[in-house]
This record gives C-alpha cells, sequence and structure tokens, in this order.
C-alpha cells in the first residue's frame, strides 16, 4: 500500500512496463518509506481511441508515452505526496525516457477500515499491519 494503477496507450512491451513499474516502486519507497515488499501494482491499457488525457490548458505537451498514475492510499501528508510526484517523474525520465510532461497523478485518500490485504481482515485495523487502530 499503496496501490497503484497506471493508466497507458498500449505498444509497450512487457519489459517496458516492468521497467515502468521498478521505477515507480523505486520513487514510492523513497518518498513514503514504505516496506519493500509493500508493493501493489495494477496496469491497464488502451487503444489510443479510448484514453484522452489532455492539458487542463496548462500547454503541457503529451506524447504517446503518456502515463496516468492513480494512487489509492491513505493519507501521506501533501509534503511527501509531492515528493512523490518529483521522485516518479525523475524515474520514469531516467529509466524509460518518459518526458515529465507526460505523467499526471490523481491520489485517492482513504482510511485504514478501506484496506484488507486478505483473509477476509482489516489489518490495519486489527493491529495485524502498524499504524492503525487495533479493534478486537
Amino acid at each position: 500500500m499503496p496501490l497503484l494503477h497506471f493508466h497507458l496507450l498500449e505498444g509497450r512491451t512487457d519489459a517496458e512496463i516492468r521497467t515502468l513499474l521498478d521505477a515507480a516502486h523505486e520513487a514510492m519507497l523513497e518518498a513514503f518509506a514504505v516496506p519493500r515488499r509493500d508493493r501493489y501494482q495494477l496496469v491497464s491499457e488502451y487503444k489510443p481511441s479510448h484514453m484522452i488525457v489532455e492539458d487542463t490548458g496548462l500547454d503541457i505537451p503529451r506524447t504517446d508515452k503518456v502515463v496516468v498514475v492513480q494512487m489509492f492510499s491513505r493519507p501521506r501528508g501533501a509534503d511527501k505526496t509531492a515528493e512523490f510526484y518529483r521522485l516518479l517523474t525523475e524515474r520514469l525520465e531516467q529509466a524509460c525516457g518518459i518526458a515529465p510532461s507526460d505523467v499526471m497523478v490523481s491520489v485517492v485518500e482513504n482510511a485504514d477500515a478501506h484496506w484488507s490485504f486478505g483473509n477476509g481482515r482489516a489489518q490495519f485495523l486489527t493491529g495485524e499491519l502498524g499504524g492503525g487502530r487495533a479493534v478486537h
């Protein structure tokens, strides 16, 4: 956790996608100091006619390498989240050649009760994972 969902145009190889996911994970590790195995990533690919990412009037150029990232997470704070944006664009540019202008991120915050990592349990609430209130 966080859960990262990447929305991409079709056409990348499996190796390119893996490099992208690894680079994003490294940015998340550095920004949020989560455990290395705290890795939850999804990829959805779209035909060009099924994905439109414009610039909200900011004159941000987009190419066919555009990446939209939805991050679902407990609150991380504005400073750490901004650091994640910076690190993510740096890592994706270095590892994948994706321009920072081609990276859009949206964060959806939720609470401890909104996570179950398996076995029908809310591990943050039960105390199985740190940071939550134990509920019995």
